[in-house]
């Protein structure tokens, strides 16, 4: 689909730098100035890029770096997100950061969902010190990417510190399906000292170091062809770790049974020229269960001064199992690995909202400024809808109604037809102007359309006033007409038409008075009933017979998914109550993605005992929990 919603495009295009014209865009939550961290990487803050929120700064005492110390907490909407241009079909890795560091010294660390895309990614479990980390890999199906944070539990409100999205050329991971997602696990570079990202890695993948525990070789190798499947950084080979002896395992990871299926990368390469010492070294990947151990590869012997890739895709099991790296009977030495990536392969990723619809949305957004200010998919993930409209439940999702009551719009609407599955659209106590749209006439499916209280002019469209199935309310609006009469009428008359459409013209007030709905006949029959005589008389005189139907407006406020044709209050029936008091809080103040894969672990390959070198140009000690 074309997803257009973001804010202020125009400003994203700038503000998204590039590598080699691709898209490499930093944002610093809760800054107001940008910033160019250690790895000489500018970070654009989001001060101008979001309208919601509020800007706060983690505790001193949880300090990690000058970008992951800021963050944006967000306490209205059902979803708040940020959006960047991107072009359709292409591959990026994004990546979103949440340190909590008690910035609201409640010590009562939030819970809430993370999407990307219209898409469910994860339930983020933050702290009261350390950072979470979530990435996700995929093909885009439309011309935004859009990250969002939604509110799942009263009282605990979504944040976020840093937002990444990265360019991946289409060969990296390519045995990705264009479906789905990668979610990291774990990014590993063994034996190394140091994190290593861009600019080693031209995609910015952060490789994180694993020390202790295993014997940490350098290799001697003065240059290494990294080139490959997933175009690794040469730095990931400068290192590597080797088991004690042949008659000692490398354990890799522990994957457990899961709905979740998972592909796991490794990289090796020599670090010692073999030729001149007359040593071989060969391995194999074996699983090992309670009950059973067997080899999944054949053997492996890394090549001096170029590497080889080994992938284990859409790999499941069906009891615990550990994935180890052996010595073949013939080698002379341990086995060894460089690197290792390990993700999550996601469900079918979501076309997203019907296109036609975001398409009609986009003329509103860029019509209405007001309307900018929400982006992300309008529909999806369920329920996290817009929070003035409402969607059906087919594959892709329609829009069935808009509730912009009260938004402050001017000017004139513009042809939002293509939006075929509207059923009711609520803009009454707005200042729209201009004649009444006639395309409204060419949406079948429309039940009620309420433009009370506005400065429309002009007749009623006939294509409306002889609608006997449409609801129009077009009260407080006191230059419009009826269809096929004099628009100079007094203040106060009725104008009449053929086709029975009715108006009562009186002065314009933003009230909550009952609207006079036109388009309604009373049956003949009915009428039979009530005055034959009354009947036949009008009959005679040719003059429609007037009813008014008295409709509750749609009050403003709600938010989308509910009974009687209203909006809901989203994950737990009530945003009303999920953001009640908030400003007051914010002056006082995982389910895991089915991951079920450890790397590393229970070896001792990944314990760095916290102590990191920060990824941001900082050095810290923190704790590195990811996805």
């Amino acid at each position: 689909m074309a997803e257009h919603f973001i804010l202020f495009s125009v400003l994203l295009s700038l503000l998204a730098s590039s590598v080699s014209g691709q898209v490499f865009w930093s944002v610093n939550c809760g800054e107001s100035e940008i910033y160019t961290d250690g790895n000489l990487m500018v970070w654009t803050p989001d001060e101008t890029l979001v309208s919601n929120g509020f800007a706060r700064v983690v505790q001193s005492s949880n300090s990690i770096s000058t970008v992951l110390d800021s963050l944006r907490v967000f306490t209205t909407r059902k979803k708040n997100c940020y959006s960047t241009p991107v072009t359709k079909g292409e591959k990026v890795l994004v990546r979103a950061s949440f340190n909590y560091g008690n910035y609201d010294r409640l010590s009562s660390p939030p819970t809430f969902d993370l999407h990307f895309d219209g898409n469910f990614w994860t339930t983020v479990e933050t702290t009261n010190s350390g950072l979470q980390m979530y990435e996700a890999t995929y093909v885009t199906k439309g011309d935004t990417v859009s990250v969002c944070v939604a509110q799942t539990k009263s009282g605990q409100f979504p944040f976020m510190s840093a937002l990444e999205v990265r360019s991946i050329d289409s060969d990296v991971y390519r045995i990705l399906d264009e479906n789905r997602a990668l979610f990291l696990i774990n990014r590993v570079s063994y034996g190394a000292s140091g994190t290593l990202r861009f600019p080693q890695d031209p995609y910015d993948r952060i490789w994180i170091p694993a020390l202790g525990g295993t014997k940490a070789v350098t290799n001697d190798a003065i240059f290494v062809d990294s080139t490959g499947t997933n175009n690794p950084p040469s730095g990931i080979f400068d290192n590597a770790i080797v088991a004690d002896s042949t008659a000692e395992s490398l354990l890799l990871a522990t994957v457990s049974p899961s709905n979740t299926l998972v592909y796991i990368t490794t990289y090796f390469s020599e670090v010692n020229n073999l030729d001149i010492t007359g040593e071989s070294r060969s391995f194999r990947f074996y699983e090992t269960t309670t009950s059973s151990s067997s080899s999944i590869s054949d053997p492996i012997s890394p090549p001096y001064g170029s590497m080889f890739e080994r992938h284990l895709y859409n790999y499941s099991v069906d009891s615990i199992t550990n994935i180890s790296l052996i010595a073949t009977t013939t080698s002379d030495l341990p086995p060894l690995i460089n690197a290792i990536e390990g993700f999550n392969i996601s469900g079918l990723l979501t076309d997203g909202t019907d296109s036609n619809d975001v398409e009609a949305l986009y003329l509103l957004q860029n019509t209405f400024d007001v309307l900018g200010e929400w982006s992300g998919d309008p529909c999806l993930p369920a329920p996290y809808s817009w929070d003035w409209l409402n969607c059906s439940n087919e594959t892709p999702p329609r829009i069935t109604s808009l509730f912009l009551d009260g938004f402050e719009l001017s000017g004139e609407l513009p042809d939002i037809s293509s939006m075929d599955a509207l059923q009711t659209i609520d803009l009454h106590n707005n200042s729209l102007d201009g004649e009444i749209p006639s395309f409204f006439g060419t949406m079948t499916n429309l039940q009620q359309v309420n433009l009370a209280d506005n400065d429309f002019s002009g007749p009623i469209p006939t294509s409306l006033s002889k609608n006997n199935k449409l609801k129009l309310t077009v009260t407080g609006n006191p230059s419009v007409c009826t269809s096929g009469k004099s628009c100079s009428t007094s203040p106060g008359t009725v104008n009449s038409s053929p086709g029975s459409t009715t108006l009562t013209r009186s002065k314009k007030k933003k009230s909550s008075m009952l609207p006079v709905v036109l388009g309604i006949t009373i049956p003949i029959f009915f009428l039979i009933w009530v005055a034959v005589g009354v009947f036949v008389i009008l009959r005679k005189k040719k003059k429609p017979m007037i009813k008014a139907i008295n409709i509750m407006p749609v009050a403003s406020g709600y938010t989308a998914g509910g009974a009687n044709g209203k909006p809901s209050g989203g994950a737990n029936g009530n945003s009303d109550e999920l953001h009640k008091n908030s400003e007051e809080v914010m002056n006082n103040e995982t389910v895991e993605h089915g991951v079920q894969t450890t790397m590393g672990s229970p070896s001792p390959l990944l314990d760095n005992s916290g102590q990191t070198s920060d990824m941001y140009g900082h050095t810290g000690v923190h704790n590195h929990e990811e996805s």
